[in-house]
């Protein structure tokens, strides 16, 4: 009861933020407001300031109501929870291998390999998109899919976080100003990737230990560094499809394999 209590108010509280931060955006938009992808000027940086709270509004929301209902005692213990990097080795080539197979997959597909910005910018937008990607898992990992996959089991859970992640994610294609609002991103491509990271989250939260949350912060945060190198090449029907289903086999197998391996240590 306890659980289902925090969900709730996690649910609320997110959407609350997000929605009526980015029905401001929307509603500013008609007299000129735009979100910047590239910040050049303070001017820019500040007219960002709302887009980054909606953004973050699952990471807000974590902390608000952890702390509100007892599970933690302080933002210095929150942190210390998102941020605990201590982990495997394993865990971490676990991410590098999901990103690096991804990326393959359409590659092998659509036979196209051209890097649009040189691969030194993957390390100097990984501060930026920590905030504007990464922490989002702050909440729905930290929150909500692990809630869930308690009550419903690992599958169920991740389409239940896949469907709500995607409503989160709508107003963003009607913010002008991002990719997505400025029709760089197609709704059902998009849809499709959020579902299958979904599956690959939750099989890095069940083999990463103490670091769970933190390593599904690092790959959101890694894979919104390295998909601008690439460009459009992601953008096709055929590597949609075949990248994504990759990465929800490969999430399937792990998730299995651990559990096959937690049984028989228990046995």
């Amino acid at each position: 009861m306890k659980d289902k209590k925090i969900v709730v108010q996690f649910m609320l509280l997110t959407f609350g933020i997000a929605y009526s931060i980015s029905g401001l955006l929307i509603f500013l938009s008609q007299y000129g407001y735009k979100v910047y992808n590239w910040v050049d000027t303070f001017e820019q940086f500040m007219m960002n300031v709302p887009f980054s709270l909606y953004i973050l509004s699952p990471a807000i929301a974590s902390y608000i109501v952890l702390k509100k209902n007892n599970k933690i005692a302080s933002l210095k213990e929150w942190l210390e929870t998102v941020f605990h990097f201590q982990n495997s080795l394993f865990s971490y080539l676990f991410v590098i291998f999901g990103l690096a197979i991804y990326f393959i997959s359409h590659i092998i597909v659509t036979k196209d390999f051209k890097l649009v910005l040189p691969f030194y910018t993957f390390f100097l937008s990984l501060p930026g998109n920590l905030i504007i990607g990464g922490l989002e898992e702050a909440g729905w990992m930290y929150v909500l899919q692990p809630t869930l996959d308690k009550k419903y089991g690992y599958v169920v859970a991740c389409l239940y976080t896949g469907f709500i992640w995607a409503l989160w994610h709508v107003p963003l294609f009607f913010i002008p100003g991002t990719n997505h609002g400025d029709g760089l991103i197609n709704f059902w491509m998009f849809n499709i990737q959020i579902m299958s990271f979904r599956f690959f989250m939750g099989a890095i939260y069940k083999i990463s230990g103490k670091g769970c949350v933190f390593m599904c912060v690092l790959f959101h945060t890694m894979f919104n560094a390295v998909s601008p190198i690439f460009g459009t090449m992601t953008m096709t029907w055929q590597g949609t499809i075949c990248a994504n289903a990759v990465i929800i086999v490969i999430s399937l197998i792990t998730v299995n394999l651990y559990n096959r391996r937690k049984q028989k240590v228990l046995s």
